[in-house]
Order: structure tokens, then C-alpha cells, then sequence
């Protein structure tokens, strides 16, 4: 069924106003984008701190209703609500209804990480000789299928490390395909930890059909981790992890390879400065913008 999609440009201070009111009149949904990127993939990433509740300056609001719904009474009660809206900041299209999931498999191919990591989407059979580490992966609604700079960066890390028998952590776990690639590259064990209920069921459904559940334990950021680690891999983003690195440092053992990604070019001198104390040869790498920063774990001094 198609839907109906109403658009406003908006500036940002006017946001929450202009949502409660489409909530109000039904939105189905309410997404926001940066108005000022030059194309619709080039979107800012904003990283509010506590208490602060930032967006671009200019806002592309848009708001889906059913496809029946009359769209002069949508326009009349938005104006009636919102006195200093303008005719022509409001736009309509038709959208049409589309299988998601179908359209992300048809763009999804497998994909080489390293020198022994592939990535499989979990509807497309590997070659029986194809004599490399394989990882089938269906991401669901959580982030992570090796298509975007930061992950591809975690995974080309982890696909040189010597996992053999060692436990990973892999914070800001996703669709779990970090930890799963550990475990099939060796790790004997991995923890993986989001604060997204989603995330960790599409880390436990991809750990089982990569038959790795038994040895991917997943818990909720605010449980407590059950033992320090020997590797460490975090790829989520630099405000979070600026905060972590304390519990980062408590989560691993002396001498544990570490490494965080989901860090904007520029981001990176600060959270370096910040893991100095904890951690050491540090190492930064890019790709597209995109920082990954690896390194060890200092010994523990007395």
C-alpha cells in the first residue's frame, strides 16, 4: 500500500513544535534530515551531550500518513496550528510501499574484509570451495553489514589479530557482525553488549545462523560485564566512547588489543589524548572520513 508523504523545511528551533502537531494529526512516522547536505546521502552526524538536544540548523522534516488521508485538511490544520508557516514550505508526494528487506538483499552482495573475512548476505549460498572464513549476516533493524567505512575498518582489524582461545568484547554490538567474525576467526568466546534491544536480537539470530551462538553471551549496556577481556572492538560513536574509555580500561586485560571506530575525521586527536592513560600504541587509520583507532592496553602499575 503506497503512502502518503507530507515534507517541510523547517528551521531547527521550530522542530518539536512542528512533530507534535503531525503526531496530532496522525504521522505514521516522522524522520529528519539535514537540509544543508549537498545530497541525501551526505547527512551531518550530531553528538548532543547531556542535556543538550542539538539538530542541523536547517531541518527536512518529512511525515508519512495514510495514503487516504485528504491533503487540503492536513494543509489547512497545519496552518491553523502553525501561524508562521508558509504555503510553499509544505510538500506532498505519493510513496510507494516497497519490501524493505527485499530491496536491501537485492543491494547487498558478499563482500572481502582482509585477507580471510567475507561477508555473506544470509540468502546467497558461498561457493562449497571458496576456502575462507565466512560470516552469513542479516542485519535486521540494527547497524552493522560492512557496507559503511566504520565497520569495514573493525573488520580488516580483527581479520589480522591472532584470536586464537581469546575473549572479545564487542561493545555497540548491532547485528553482531564483530563478534560473530571473532568467533569464526578463533575467539573462543565473545561478549557483546548494546543498549538496543533490537541489536541484540539480531545479534543472537545471526549468532545462530553462523552457529556461534553458544559462545556469543549478549547483554544490555547496563549490565555488568562478567570478565575483563583480551580484545576490545567498540564501533559506535566518539561522544559515547570519549565517556567509556574509563570502563573500557576497567573491561580489559593488560596488554589486550583494543580498538574503536565510529569517529569522524577530526574527532580523533581528542579521544586519543583521552585513552592515553589507559591505553597505548595507538594507532589511527581512515577511510572515507572515518577514523578507526587502535592500540593495547597498558600494564597495570601498583
Amino acid at each position: 500500500m503506497p503512502f502518503l508523504e507530507l515534507t517541510l523545511n523547517i528551521h531547527a528551533t521550530r522542530q518539536h513544535v512542528v512533530e507534535e502537531t503531525l503526531e496530532e494529526m496522525g504521522a505514521l512516522s516522522i524522520t529528519l534530515r539535514d537540509a544543508d547536505a549537498e545530497t541525501p546521502d551526505e547527512q551531518a552526524i550530531f553528538e548532543p551531550t547531556a542535556g543538550e538536544c542539538l539538530l542541523w540548523p536547517n531541518v527536512i522534516l518529512s511525515a508519512l500518513f495514510d495514503f487516504s488521508s485528504d491533503r487540503h485538511q492536513l494543509s489547512a490544520r497545519l496552518g491553523n496550528r502553525l501561524a508562521w508557516l508558509e504555503p510553499d514550505q509544505i510538500r506532498f508526494q505519493e510513496l510507494a510501499d516497497m519490501d524493505w528487506e527485499r530491496a536491501w538483499m537485492d543491494q547487498f552482495q558478499p563482500m572481502p574484509f582482509g585477507h580471510r573475512l567475507w561477508i555473506y548476505p544470509w540468502n546467497i549460498e558461498p561457493p562449497p570451495d571458496l576456502d575462507h572464513v565466512i560470516v552469513r549476516l542479516d542485519p535486521g533493524l540494527a547497524f552493522g553489514s560492512g557496507t559503511h567505512p566504520t565497520t569495514a575498518l573493525c573488520l580488516e582489524w580483527i581479520d589480522c589479530l591472532d584470536l586464537a582461545g581469546k575473549t572479545v568484547i564487542d561493545y555497540g554490538c548491532g547485528s553482531g557482525i564483530l563478534g560473530i567474525a571473532a568467533l569464526k576467526l578463533g575467539a573462543a568466546k565473545v561478549i557483546g553488549i548494546d543498549n538496543d534491544p533490537q541489536a541484540l536480537v539480531a545479534s543472537r539470530e545471526n549468532a545462530l545462523r553462523n552457529g556461534v551462538a553458544h559462545h556469543f553471551a549478549l547483554y544490555a549496556a547496563q549490565e555488568h560485564v562478567p570478565e575483563p577481556a583480551d580484545v576490545l572492538v567498540a564501533n559506535i560513536l566518539a561522544a559515547p566512547l570519549n565517556a567509556l574509555a574509563p570502563s573500557f580500561a576497567q573491561i580489559t586485560r593488560p596488554g589486550a588489543c583494543w580498538a574503536i571506530s565510529g569517529i569522524l575525521a577530526g574527532q580523533e586527536t581528542q579521544l586519543q589524548q583521552r585513552y592515553a592513560p589507559w591505553f597505548e600504541h595507538l594507532r589511527v587509520d581512515t577511510r572515507e572520513g572515518w577514523v578507526r583507532i587502535s592500540g593495547h592496553r597498558r600494564p597495570v602499575t601498583r
